[in-house]
């Protein structure tokens, strides 16, 4: 039974630590909410206490003898702050220690999440960015928030994740699948399948869930990064932390895609593009003839986005090429590698019964060094561990 310690500091989302702590202990984890005196005005005590089955308190001067301010933090296995308001990162950031949950963070050893909930003028104060900064540099979890509606009339980023969400990177750390090594880098994840408009009505698409590269991007939340995600037409609940970016045809997710290239340090390019589109787009539904013949389609071939990436690579950039083929998938992948200038390309053979919206693949990652690896079949989110592994020793022969 691993033992967590739920911070609770004082912003409206606060009711949302409730869920939070509903799955936490649920899956079977011993959890101390420590909530602040501003959060208990949202969530009475008698509350996190029900829940929890643990007893609460909010000052370093209650049961003294079991000296809970560093107790708590010597025994955690986790420290999650959900949310945490802009005071709370403040004084994680500066050291400050007045009351049991900021003590509790200067003397907890374990890996520490802050889930941030405020308004979006709050966040991007510069103020919020340099401490966030701080606590990513230390090795802090820090996610981003998500976009939507605020108190009051107020909507825009600073919403904190869907708790579900939250759950699911605790629950990597807690696996111990996860550190912050890739924290201080911004990395590009694209998923999901393109469509091309044919009329009104139709389009020209592929099987794509979006799940693998959705791996992707849940991982290297996990990990530290900061992750802006290209999601074309995936109907997939929004990863916690990530720079949410909807894309509908391929023209889309070249143009989201070249406009984040600048400031990525990885590019990891999940998503399944359309290779052709329609020469011409019809206005109206196409109707049957009389007939009853078919229309003829032309087809034009769409840019390879990750060959113009790859044009494009800056120095200490890494970009991960995908691979889906029906047959010589090696082959294939090989002559991809080269074409797209990708330093890792993961192969994978697919089908209708094959990959397409499974929990699991089976992958071979090719290298521009001339390295193979077979990763086997594992669940998705376990093959995105893998590949970043392989990005970050890319990252270590850049600079050697």
């Amino acid at each position: 039974m691993s033992r967590v310690v739920l911070g609770v500091s004082g912003g409206i989302a606060a009711y949302k630590a409730c869920e939070l702590l509903r799955l936490l202990t649920e899956s079977g984890h011993q959890v101390r909410v420590v909530p602040t005196e501003a959060a208990l005005r949202f969530v009475g005590a008698p509350t996190w206490e029900a829940l929890s089955g643990q007893p609460v308190a909010t000052g370093v001067f209650t049961d003294v003898p079991e000296v809970p301010h560093v107790r708590l933090g010597q025994t955690a296995d986790l420290v999650v702050v959900a949310p945490a308001t802009a005071d709370l990162l403040a004084k994680a950031a500066h050291g400050l220690a007045d009351d049991l949950l900021t003590s509790t963070l200067l003397t907890a050893r374990c890996p520490v999440v802050f889930a941030p909930a405020m308004h979006t003028e709050m966040w991007e104060h510069p103020a919020t960015a340099d401490n966030v900064a701080t606590l990513r540099r230390r090795g802090a979890i820090v996610i981003e928030p998500a976009v939507g509606r605020l108190t009051g009339a107020d909507s825009g980023k600073g919403r904190l994740p869907d708790p579900a969400e939250i759950f699911a990177i605790a629950r990597r750390v807690l696996a111990g699948r996860t550190a912050a090594d890739l924290a201080g880098r911004h990395v590009v994840v694209t998923a999901g399948g393109t469509r091309e408009p044919l009329d009104p009505v139709r389009f020209l698409g592929n099987r794509s869930s979006g799940k693998q590269g959705y791996a992707f991007a849940t991982a290297a939340v996990a990990r530290g990064a900061k992750v802006t995600l290209i999601a074309a037409n995936v109907a997939l609940p929004n990863p916690a932390g990530v720079e949410l970016v909807r894309v509908g045809s391929t023209a889309d997710l070249r143009d989201a895609v070249l406009a984040a290239a600048d400031v990525a340090d990885a590019m990891v390019f999940a998503a399944a593009p359309a290779d052709f589109r329609p020469a011409q787009y019809a206005e109206q539904k196409i109707k049957k003839t009389a007939d009853g013949s078919a229309p003829s389609l032309e087809l034009v071939t769409n840019p390879d986005i990750a060959a113009e990436a790859g044009a494009l690579k800056r120095p200490g950039q890494v970009l991960v090429a995908f691979a889906a083929e029906t047959h010589d998938a090696l082959d294939n992948g090989a002559a991809k590698l080269v074409k797209k200038r990708a330093d890792l390309i993961v192969v994978n053979e697919v089908g209708a019964d094959k990959v397409f919206g499974a929990d699991d693949n089976d992958v071979v990652v090719l290298g521009a060094d001339g390295s193979t690896t077979a990763l086997g079949r594992r669940p998705k989110e376990d093959v995105a561990d893998a590949v970043w592994d392989l990005v970050l020793d890319r990252w270590s022969a850049k600079t050697d």
